[in-house]
């Protein structure tokens, strides 16, 4: 199972971003029965999870995001996005999809990172 994260960027502080996470390769019952979750990692500091979603479409979110991130997912095009509103530079970070599938238990998959620069 690949993921396939994009959509990282450069932006000025107050932007916004979107990221994607699509996962081509799989069956979509596999990818209905599956919960995600995106992460980030800024230089010199330990990764931590930003948003999650489970597989009943129930979000939640970091505390320093709240409010300005949003996480959904489209079963039909077997995606999972991060709206990213308001950004700071202290957004500033790789960011990650991560997913558990339902299938696949005990079992996380990783997408390759995108990078985010917020500028104040």
């Amino acid at each position: 199972v690949q993921l396939q994260a994009s959509g990282g960027g450069s932006v000025q502080a107050g932007g916004f971003l979107r990221l994607s996470c699509v996962v081509p390769r799989i069956i979509l019952s596999t990818f209905r029965g599956s919960t995600w979750a995106w992460y980030r990692q800024a230089p010199g500091k330990e990764r931590e999870l930003v948003a999650s979603m489970d597989r009943g479409g129930i979000p939640n979110y970091t505390d320093s995001v709240k409010g300005r991130f949003t996480v959904s997912r489209d079963n039909a095009k077997k995606m999972v996005y991060l709206q990213m509103n308001s950004l700071t530079p202290e957004d500033t970070a790789v960011y990650y999809c991560n997913a558990q599938f339902t299938a696949y238990p005990g079992i996380d998959y990783w997408g390759q990172g995108t990078q985010v620069t917020v500028s104040s």
